[in-house]
């Protein structure tokens, strides 16, 4: 029994145990450069036109903005890895587009000239 107390101890020293990347006050904790993740949402039409616009929101729940004067923009912070990013409006206008910018890079961008266009933008991986 001994025995093999050891021999298993010796090997957590030859392949490494995941104790010290969980142990408190561990380096591999604390060396954690994560920057949070900042996703901008917009919607242009022609001048003068209002849009409906439904978006997810951080927690993925569908939100809904009623009437909005375009252009129209909303900005989503998060720390999490992934955010489903999911923008659709429909105007009043004969033109509309829309955008999703993820920490300054253009993920997708859509646009529409049909009169009363709906437009959506998406991106699984923001």
């Amino acid at each position: 029994m001994a025995l093999s107390a050891v021999a298993v101890y010796r090997l957590h020293g030859i392949f490494g145990s995941d104790t010290e990347i969980t142990r408190t006050g561990s380096a591999a904790l604390e060396n954690t450069d994560y920057n949070p993740k900042t996703v901008l949402f917009e919607v242009f039409g022609s001048p003068g036109s209002v849009a409906t616009i439904n978006y997810l929101d951080v927690h993925a729940q569908p939100q809904r903005v009623a009437d909005a004067p375009l252009p129209w923009s909303q900005t989503l912070t998060t720390d999490d890895p992934t955010l489903y990013a999911d923008l659709r409006a429909q105007g009043d206008g004969d033109t509309i587009r829309c955008r999703i910018t993820v920490n300054g890079t253009v993920k997708d961008e859509r646009s529409s000239d049909n009169v009363n266009g709906y437009i959506a933008c998406l991106d699984k991986t923001a």
